[in-house]
């Protein structure tokens, strides 16, 4: 396993030690409170687990330019998107030095966290549209993490927090939410020294189980980590639920035992492409992994980008950033001349009508018809059971 980012031990902000988050839960009671945004919620979890180390809190307006401008903080730390706690109105916490910060994404709005206020700043108009631009290379709407960037406010309460819980995740994900210290810990016990990261936020289809095994095999890995994203999706996804349970069965039923983690992490996507795909090994680093595989269109969503962007940018940051490496990977895809799944910029006599390739749209179709794909595309029991989905929805 690799040192995680930016420093030598992992420093997660949850506070373990029960008698004293019990402590800061009766403390919170007392203190000027405010409902942050779920982004800003996720943003505590991952701070809470030790993935986004070593950030103490949530970045100010200097540092949240710099690193929208530069991928670094004031301080010189690499990051590739801003880190923050920004609301619409800042009125209820006004000359507090010590707020409670509540959860938008459980009943009641309990505490997330409690956080030391450094800072209460304005980001202007121009300083939104810059950092809109740069982290989504767009400024376009209808992009779901535009959209989300700018609906929650300008306001930007800065300073370091104490996690107290996990919001929902650990509780609704009890198999699968981990902590990036846990899973240090799991592949530790399994004695796996070096390891590739698969990110995922849809069911895994059999190309994506096939790169995971060619990863694997040309890297020589000990193992793989399928780490899936549990937080907010755009509509029309596959909710989170429906993704593990496809993911547990095909690791069951067609990979070696202890070959696999699966896990997932709390966290509401971005859509961000290429800067996503840098955050995305930032917090794998974290969590020992060694290598991120890397494909066509990573974290990325419509036409916004292009399909290897997400990996041209790795070549873009200063050498030593980051001491994880990528995995880069084409599309894969049944070959019918080979009779396997191949990446496809590996052979050169195929035609496009040599593989097995079916649109999402089309998948949709069939899986809602109650029909399986081919077994060259979906193994049918995760077919089945995202047929069962599709069914209830009806």
């Amino acid at each position: 396993m690799i040192k995680p980012h930016g420093s030598d031990k992992l420093n997660p902000l949850y506070v373990q030690d029960a008698a004293k988050r019990a402590a800061l839960v009766k403390e919170a009671e007392g203190l000027p409170s405010i409902v942050v945004s779920s982004a800003a919620a996720a943003n505590a979890v991952m701070m809470g687990g030790g993935y986004f180390n070593p950030l103490t809190g949530y970045m100010n307006v200097a540092d949240s330019i710099s690193v929208a401008e530069n991928m670094k903080t004031t301080s010189g730390l690499f990051w590739p998107v801003p880190i923050v706690n920004v609301v619409k109105d800042a009125s209820p916490i006004k000359g507090a030095k010590r707020i409670a910060l509540k959860d938008p994404n459980v009943a009641g709005n309990p505490v997330i966290a409690i956080q030391d206020v450094q800072a209460i700043e304005e980001f202007t108009d121009a300083q939104m549209k810059m950092m809109t631009d740069k982290i989504f290379r767009t400024d376009d709407p209808k992009h779901p993490g535009v959209s989300a960037f700018n609906s929650v406010g300008k306001t930007v309460i800065s300073g370091p927090i104490q996690v107290l819980n996990y919001s929902y995740f650990d509780k609704e994900f009890p198999e699968t939410f981990r902590t990036a210290y846990e899973i240090r810990d799991m592949m530790a016990k399994l004695g796996w020294e070096k390891i590739v990261a698969f990110q995922t936020r849809n069911p895994m289809h059999l190309a994506h189980e096939e790169l995971c095994r060619m990863a694997k095999k040309d890297l020589k890995a000990d193992g793989i980590l399928i780490h899936m994203l549990l937080g907010k999706l755009k509509e029309g996804d596959i909710p989170a639920d429906v993704r593990d349970a496809c993911i547990r069965k095909m690791v069951e039923l067609y990979f070696e035992p202890n070959t696999v983690l699966i896990t997932g992490y709390g966290f509401d996507m971005l859509y961000a492409g290429p800067r996503e795909a840098l955050l995305h090994a930032v917090f794998r680093q974290n969590t020992g992994c060694t290598h991120l595989i890397v494909g066509r269109d990573h974290a990325g969503v419509g036409d916004y980008y292009g399909p290897f962007d997400a990996q041209t940018i790795f070549d873009e940051i200063p050498k030593g950033a980051l001491l994880l490496d990528i995995y880069r990977a084409d599309h894969t895809a049944w070959s019918k001349k080979l009779n396997k799944v191949i990446m496809m910029n590996s052979v050169t006599d195929h035609t496009k009508d040599d593989f097995v390739m079916l649109s999402g749209t089309k998948v949709r179709e069939m899986l809602g018809a109650g029909q399986r794909p081919p077994r060259e595309f979906s193994r049918p029991e995760v077919a089945d059971i995202l047929i069962n989905y599709y069914r209830s929805k009806k």
